[in-house]
């Protein structure tokens, strides 16, 4: 049987700082519980974002309840009293601050509930039909809130010039990869709307320790948002129907649907030759071979290596392979050597009868650079690149 609680024990308890006064809810009135309720709202929030709740049109309907809250709160003694205990996050601050204009100016639990329902009659939340929950907005907060873009009669020649690209064929869609890369004058299709990237903002580190930058973007039926790269990503992988529009040059590499010079399949290669020329062998880990194939098994079309001038007579190794779908080996093939045409290895051999062979599918280039050039190919931005042969590098071509 369990042992009564005398008075000693309880001054006992007492005098060791433990609380024995009972705080169940039911020691609460019906008005305490409704403000400890509304508190833990907001520190739900906090918790969940990081950040305060904050006032603006901006900002989704629950982020405006929380903050007109949290004033309110702060500024009544009652609330205060009652969460006094209850606030280990500090969100109630040292003292009450004085009531402002700005409290007034924003509306009240009542108001911004009553803006929730269909016909404002500020009924139930929990009958509400149409309005997602705090958490899915934060999800989805790609969909940000734009305003009319002043300026569009610069845009709308893009937005026309694009169309016509894509109704001639010489520009495509393709789908947005996962968190591809998002470059000024970019072209994409998010929830049916073309859009362009007109500008990127400097590059900074966000709350999360993660690169980011501000982004202006412009949509076709003449409004702009600004939004934050992950921001636009996010609303790109969560639409199954996004699209990036590729540059001109690179419309007739991938289709939506195959043509007789498609390829249902093909490979992307590089190899390095093993040949014992003195030039090849003392630069051989520069030199590669790139090309395109539509054999399944790449390895068969590099077994006779030695007896093919295309392969510097000479037995190759392969080390890179990208597989594609859908493409245009011939133009896909001519697109990366003209790419790379700066690089192309400057030599002459010859074969057994004596035949002069000049190589024109070898480059000077080191492999991660053939392989940054093989993403941006395929995020649809290589376009907008050059190769700089000097440096060795991919730089952005300037605009004019």
């Amino acid at each position: 049987m369990a042992r009564k609680t005398t008075d000693e024990d309880e001054d006992l308890l007492n005098d060791l700082g433990v609380d024995t006064e009972s705080q169940d809810q039911g020691s609460y009135s019906a008005r305490e519980q409704r403000i400890i309720a509304g508190f833990e709202e907001i520190e739900r929030f906090v918790k969940e974002s990081g950040r305060l709740p904050s006032h603006g049109e901006d900002k989704d309907i629950f982020e405006r309840l929380y903050a007109a809250r949290l004033e309110q709160i702060r500024c009544s003694q009652e609330c205060r009293d009652a969460l006094r205990e209850r606030d280990p996050q500090g969100l109630l601050g040292d003292e009450a601050p004085e009531v402002t204009s700005r409290v007034m100016e924003e509306p009240g639990d009542e108001e911004l509930l009553a803006e929730l329902t269909e016909d404002g009659s500020g009924e139930d939340i929990t009958k509400l039909t149409h309005v997602r929950p705090w958490q899915e907005i934060k999800a989805a907060e790609e969909v940000a809130s734009r305003n009319s873009c002043r300026d569009f009669e610069e845009f709308r020649p893009i937005f026309e010039k694009v169309q016509e690209e894509l109704d001639s064929g010489d520009r495509k869609t393709i789908p947005f990869a996962d968190n591809a890369d998002v470059n000024q004058d970019d072209l994409f299709i998010l929830h049916g709307q073309k859009l362009y990237v007109a500008e990127c903002g400097e590059p900074f580190v966000s709350d999360y320790g993660r690169p980011d930058r501000r982004l202006r973007v412009i949509y076709d039926n003449g409004t702009e948002s600004d939004l934050l790269v992950r921001s636009l990503q996010r609303g790109l992988n969560k639409d199954k129907a996004s699209r990036r529009i590729t540059a001109p040059d690179l419309g007739p590499l991938f289709s939506a649907e195959s043509s007789e010079e498609d390829l249902p399949s093909g490979f992307v290669y590089i190899v390095r030759s093993k040949s014992d020329h003195p030039f090849i062998a003392e630069n051989r880990t520069v030199i590669h071979k790139i090309g395109v194939t539509g054999a399944s098994d790449v390895k068969k079309r590099l077994a006779n290596a030695k007896k093919d001038p295309t392969f510097l007579l000479a037995d190759v190794e392969m080390v890179g392979e990208v597989k594609l779908s859908n493409i245009n080996r011939v133009k896909l093939e001519a697109l990366l050597h003209r790419f790379f045409a700066e690089a192309r290895l400057d030599l002459v051999l010859k074969d057994r009868f004596g035949e002069e062979i000049v190589p024109r599918e070898w480059f000077v280039v080191p492999l991660p650079i053939i392989e940054e050039a093989l993403e941006k190919l395929i995020d649809g931005t290589i376009a907008k690149c050059r190769y700089d042969a000097k440096t060795a590098k991919i730089i952005e071509i300037e605009r004019t």
